[in-house]
């Protein structure tokens, strides 16, 4: 039967007595990390091992941002223009935008939509009657002439553009624009006379 050898003792850290080195303290920080080496055709971190030129062949799907396109039915040939309502009632205003892209169809679409709304609910406070509508109107009459100027769009798969349906002039809600404008005509004309002591 054999006797094992007497094992020292494992000096405490907290006895005050002193420490051993370890022999294995800074090995780790000596030896290059086999995992760090960069992917393949992309540059490594300078004085890093593996430095390779970069490889336009390995650029991620993502390294490029997409063709703009219409946000509605997403056909490429888009111009990014906004199109614009206007809504006044006595003091109180709002004002509706939609931000483009938008393809000739859809372009044109909503440009009649928003310029009718326009048109009926524009007019019946004093600072959308004399400001906000008539900006608004030309506003939309811009963006009418650039989604003209685009070609038939050919939208994504599986996505429609908006019908046109018919013109502003074709439909009757357009129409109630000539109710303030009558009356600001005629106060135009009473203010003048009676400016001009024609009256």
């Amino acid at each position: 039967m054999t006797t094992p050898p007497p094992q020292q003792p494992i000096p405490s850290p907290y006895s005050g007595a002193p420490v051993p080195p370890n022999p294995y303290a800074g090995t780790a920080a000596q030896q290059p990390n086999p995992y760090a080496q960069p992917a393949p055709g992309f540059p490594a971190p300078q004085g890093g091992p593996g430095a390779m030129p970069y490889d336009p062949a390995y650029a991620p799907p993502y390294a490029h941002a997409p063709a703009p396109g219409c946000r509605n039915c997403g056909a490429p040939e888009a111009a990014n223009f906004a199109v614009r309502a206007h809504v006044g009632v006595l003091i109180m205003m709002r004002f509706h935008t939609l931000n483009g892209p938008f393809c000739r169809q859809c372009g044109r679409a909503l440009v009649r939509i928003m310029t009718t709304k326009t048109m009926c609910q524009g007019w019946w406070s004093p600072f959308s009657l004399v400001i906000f509508t008539p900006f608004t109107l030309i506003w939309n009459l811009i963006a009418a002439m650039k989604f003209a100027k685009l070609p038939h769009p050919n939208p994504a798969p599986g996505r429609q553009p908006l019908e046109e349906g018919p013109p502003v002039h074709a439909r009757p809600l357009a129409y109630v624009a000539i109710i303030p404008l009558l009356w600001f005509t005629w106060v135009a004309v009473n203010i003048y006379l009676d400016a001009s002591g024609r009256r």
